[in-house]
């Protein structure tokens, strides 16, 4: 097991990982520099979401290695990960993830009130971001009221609030309209630059990918050397992509 280098606050070696035995990963290597904003693309099913559970420890590769700041997190038991996700990770899913129960402050204070942090300041920082995100007004709304987009700024605040190290967003606009997609993103992409946090942004939209300060592509869960995505999806929803290896 060879350490990774030491300005990479995410490395992976050779990741693969198979469900229900179809492959997902195929031997994916790669390195993310601090403060990088990185967007892994390809069409669905090459392997995006895959990759981004096996570097954020949700997943545990059947081989290969994942490492964060040079601490080895395939070696970790489920309890380790799952304070490593806690404490230093964010994740922005395609459809947001909130407890039905907890007003909209309350589910953005969430992982910062599980960390330990004071009622007082964890809700400082939920509404600093919810507002941010244009949603403020809505912080003591439950979720069920809400739109889905307001629902996925949620989300996104939740995400930012707790003052991750990374954040890994799967598709974090898949169901906003233009609008809202291009508001979230602004917000996600300047508060990383801002704040120097790390963004692992999976996508299959050229114009997401393009906010990105590179791209990876993948293909049948494989990295390739170039992807051109479509900006928009076709008449039937589906977005087109023209792979080279």
């Amino acid at each position: 097991m060879v350490a990774p280098p030491d300005n990479d606050v995410i490395w992976a070696r050779s990741l693969q990982h198979s469900h229900n035995g179809s492959p997902a990963l195929g031997g994916v290597s790669l390195g993310i520099p601090e403060g990088e904003i990185l967007a892994v693309t390809g069409p669905r099913g090459s392997g995006k979401t895959t990759l981004l559970n096996c570097l954020s420890g949700q997943l545990v590769p059947e081989q290969g290695e994942v490492w964060f700041n040079s601490v080895p997190v395939h070696t970790m038991g489920p309890r380790l990960r799952e304070r490593l996700r806690r404490d230093k990770f964010g994740w922005i899913a395609p459809e947001p993830q909130l407890v039905p129960e907890l007003n909209t402050w309350e589910n953005t204070a969430l992982p910062l009130l599980l960390r330990g942090a004071s009622h007082r300041e964890a809700k400082k920082a939920a509404m600093e971001w919810l507002e941010r995100l244009d949603i403020g007004m809505f912080a003591r709304k439950r979720p069920h009221t809400l739109q889905q987009s307001q629902r996925q700024r949620i989300s996104v605040a939740r995400a930012l609030a707790a003052g991750p190290s990374v954040i890994f967003a799967d598709e974090p606009t898949a169901t906003l309209h233009r609008t809202d997609r291009t508001h979230v993103l602004r917000t996600l992409t300047s508060a990383a630059r801002s704040h120097g946090i790390t963004v692992v942004l999976a996508t299959h939209d050229a114009e997401i990918a393009s906010l990105a300060d590179r791209v990876v592509p993948l293909l049948d869960g494989r990295r390739v050397s170039t992807a051109a995505l479509p900006a928009e999806a076709d008449p039937e929803g589906r977005a087109a992509c023209s792979l080279s290896v």
